[in-house]
């Protein structure tokens, strides 16, 4: 029995995306807001984002060990993929720069604020807030560099893929 060849995508992104976080990697250097990002852009129909992104991200961590927070990165990435349902349309490879800038600083803003209020590191007030912004402006370096390097393979990717597969 031949696999769909319209299967074939979704599950390329879930194996990379699973396999992506199970690879040594340098902090914060994944596919997954990348992914977030072009999932509406892959499939279409947000409930399948979610679900090939979600399902992937549970998988992954099944393997590397459950975390503090890990609802509130859910949560962002579930942001993430709801912004981009609403923009997938004007996804192109000119202004895919500035929508990866967007996922990660959505992905930034409430992670991070998760860090802040769920918590001990960092006072509860607005000083500790921004405090924990503060310290975690590396980490976004490589988000961001990891959010467009692996948004344009994925653009790429697909445009060449879906051309030959459907």
């Amino acid at each position: 029995m031949m696999l769909n060849k319209k299967l074939i995508i979704p599950f390329s992104v879930l194996a990379l995306l699973v396999a992506s976080r199970l690879i040594p990697h340098p902090p914060n250097f994944t596919p997954v807001i990348a992914i977030a990002v072009m999932c509406s852009y892959f499939f279409k129909n947000k409930y399948i984002s979610l679900s090939v992104l979600f399902l992937s991200m549970f998988l992954s961590d099944v393997f590397i060990g459950f975390y503090q927070n890990m609802y509130v990165v859910y949560l962002s990435l579930l942001l993430i993929v709801y912004f981009f349902s609403i923009v997938k349309n004007k996804i192109t490879s000119k202004n895919l720069f500035i929508f990866c800038f967007i996922g990660s600083l959505i992905f930034f803003l409430v992670s991070n604020f998760g860090v802040w209020a769920f918590g001990g590191m960092y006072e509860k007030n607005f000083d500790g807030l921004i405090y924990c912004y503060f310290l975690a402006i590396p980490f976004f370096t490589n988000t961001f560099l990891s959010t467009v390097f692996f948004s344009y393979v994925a653009l790429f990717s697909y445009n060449g893929c879906y051309k030959k597969f459907t």
